[in-house]
């Protein structure tokens, strides 16, 4: 078993890949079969896989989001009562308790069995920058 915690300064919304710094964790610590769980240690931003290779997919997904859970000063979400951290904060913890805060990725041949297309993405709900962390662990 190995683990470790990568950072990932974000620009405000949007998804941030990390595949390459799990890759290289992956590699660096030899393991041919296993696992690796990828958590991030926040509660308003999430874990995905997602494809790397169409920007608009990305795109699509934050106006997917921003449309399902619009920020707390849009009329329909008066509804909310945690606002004092500023109107995107409480959406964001609705969107990553939509998405996920883990995600486990099979490990063969000492690589990530990510499909093609498929990356590892944090995804940030917050809209000023923030300095997130990822812990990945390798069980091996």
């Amino acid at each position: 078993m190995a683990q470790d915690r990568i950072e990932i300064a974000t620009r405000g919304p949007g998804l941030y890949e990390f595949t390459e710094a799990a890759s290289r964790f992956v590699a660096r610590h030899g393991a041919a079969e296993g696992l690796l769980t990828c958590f991030v240690r926040h509660t308003s931003a999430s874990v995905v896989i997602q494809e790397n290779a169409d920007p608009d997919v990305q795109r699509d997904l934050q106006a997917f989001f921003a449309r399902l859970v619009p920020r707390s000063d849009d009329p329909s979400m008066a509804w909310l009562w945690h606002t004092t951290e500023g109107p995107d904060d409480m959406p964001a913890h609705i969107k990553s308790a939509l998405t996920a805060v883990s995600v486990g990725v099979p490990v063969s041949g000492g690589r990530l069995m990510l499909g093609t297309w498929q990356g590892l993405y944090l995804f940030e709900h917050r809209d000023r920058p923030q300095d997130r962390q990822i812990v990945l662990h390798l069980s091996a």
